[in-house]
């Protein structure tokens, strides 16, 4: 039975690409959980339209899973309801063909709804959505981009077991030097970035710089702007499966972890956000000749002030606190400065047309949904609560230590649950959830026993 679809959704865009695409055959179907995993079923050609038609039954707990896919009962999400199911309905635009696949698979995303078509608020993108809402309520709309970092490395581990940089996939050289801004070391990977090219190209992606970063095997990839922070996070989950199934086919693991080489940089996930007014206008563009307006002064102030109990949402895992340390390239305290990357929060130079904050503590293991719904959050609580950023720091803001950022795991989940803010920027259902599966994410890590203890004291305490 047809029903109507609480997210806009129609038949009518399914069978548009149907008609298109008559050599697809299948279709990836997810959801994204707390994590930012995606989860779903593979599903067939002919099972599409009833998609759109009636949705799609998945239960509960799918949005209740650790980092692993276990449950965490904590949530409320697993048999305190049940594990019943509610309905998914697809994410209107998200239907997209993939590249490189045989026989050839299409992906869609989902959102999930209970059964009355309400939202179910543990799903992150509702998340993102309130605040988008949230903001357009003040007249205002964001634009955004991330920025993607990530590792590729070889499938087999060194002789200390240890990750190691991937061989080039063109002549088989394995560089374990820095290589930073290297287009040679770019030219070396150059089949495998051709196949990201043409997944993201095919999944309406514009993925555009690509720079060797500051670690062996690390790069960036760099998405165009979006006039939506919602598209801006579906580009973002998307491209990172398309840069892993791509490095897979080419014998190369996509490593998405903040921090996989001890010696070297971690990887961030960068968020760009500026704010226009109802004729377009970009409310953080200074007058010529004129200071910062009040406008970009108080969201910093806002984002400054709301980052240190944010901090969960940004580094989300225990490897994710590895990745903050001094002459990193990941910031160390609540700082903002002008062309400055040694802060938190960088205003970039540039024409002031563009004029834009760049959120530069999220690592690339974060969910985006959720980055940028708190990202949003504290834009708007600075700009209605006219909250001033303070000084600006210059040169290097390693030595800015002004503390306000927890320094651990588990200072972050504790400053996380008690935080009020984080309650109004999630929501209380995803705030519980999510709060709920790091404590239990932080549970398994602290009973586990590295192999390191054993070599520092095993035969010496």
């Amino acid at each position: 039975m047809t029903q109507t679809c609480p997210s806009g959704a129609t038949p009518a865009e399914a069978q548009a690409f149907l008609d298109a695409h008559p050599e697809v055959q299948a279709f990836d179907i997810l959801l994204h959980d707390s994590n930012g995993i995606a989860r779903g079923k593979i599903i067939r050609r002919h099972e599409l339209m009833a998609i759109y038609e009636g949705g799609r039954h998945l239960p509960i707990s799918i949005l209740g899973l650790d980092i692993v896919g276990e449950d965490v009962e904590e949530t409320g999400l697993i048999w305190e309801a049940g594990d019943g199911d509610l309905r998914a309905w697809p994410v209107p635009g998200t239907l997209k063909a993939q590249h490189g696949t045989d026989p050839a698979r299409g992906e869609l995303f989902l959102g999930q709804y209970h059964l009355d078509g309400t939202p179910m608020l543990s799903d992150p993108r509702h998340a993102l959505k309130r605040q988008v809402e949230a903001l357009a309520a003040m007249g205002l709309q964001a634009s955004a981009a991330f920025e993607l970092e990530f590792f590729l490395l070889a499938p087999e581990r060194d002789g200390q077991g240890r990750v190691q940089p991937a061989r080039d996939v063109v002549d088989g050289r394995r560089s374990t030097r820095t290589e930073v801004y290297s287009v040679d070391q770019l030219i070396g990977m150059q089949p495998l970035f051709d196949d990201i090219y043409a997944g993201a190209a095919l999944a309406g992606i514009v993925a555009e710089t690509l720079i060797s970063e500051y670690a062996p095997g690390q790069y960036e990839l760099t998405l165009h702007y979006r006039d939506d922070p919602l598209s801006a996070a579906d580009d973002l989950v998307r491209l990172k499966r398309i840069v892993r199934a791509q490095a897979r086919s080419h014998g190369v693991v996509a490593c998405f972890m903040a921090k996989p080489m001890e010696d070297y940089a971690g990887s961030g996930m960068h968020l760009h956000v500026s704010l226009r007014d109802e004729t377009g206008r970009n409310v953080f563009t200074e007058a010529p000749g004129a200071g910062w307006t009040d406008t970009i002064r108080h969201a910093i102030g806002g984002l400054l002030q709301t980052m240190g109990e944010s901090m969960l949402i940004f580094a989300p895992h225990a490897n994710s606190w590895r990745r903050f340390a001094n002459q990193s390239y990941a910031p160390v305290a609540p700082t903002w400065g002008v062309n400055n990357r040694s802060v938190a929060l960088r205003i970039p130079a540039g024409d002031g047309k563009a004029r834009r904050i760049e959120h530069r503590p999220a690592g690339v293991d974060a969910n985006p949904y959720l980055v940028a719904a708190t990202v949003l959050a504290g834009i708007r609580r600075g700009i209605e609560q006219r909250i001033e950023p303070g000084a600006e720091t210059t040169g290097n803001g390693y030595d800015h230590h002004a503390g306000g950022i927890p320094r651990d795991w588990r200072s972050a989940i504790e400053a996380a649950k008690g935080s009020a803010f984080l309650k109004d920027a999630l929501g209380d259902e995803m705030h519980r959830t999510f709060t709920a599966v790091k404590a239990a994410e932080y549970t398994r890590v602290a009973r586990a026993i590295p192999e390191l203890e054993y070599e520092l004291y095993l035969h010496r305490v």
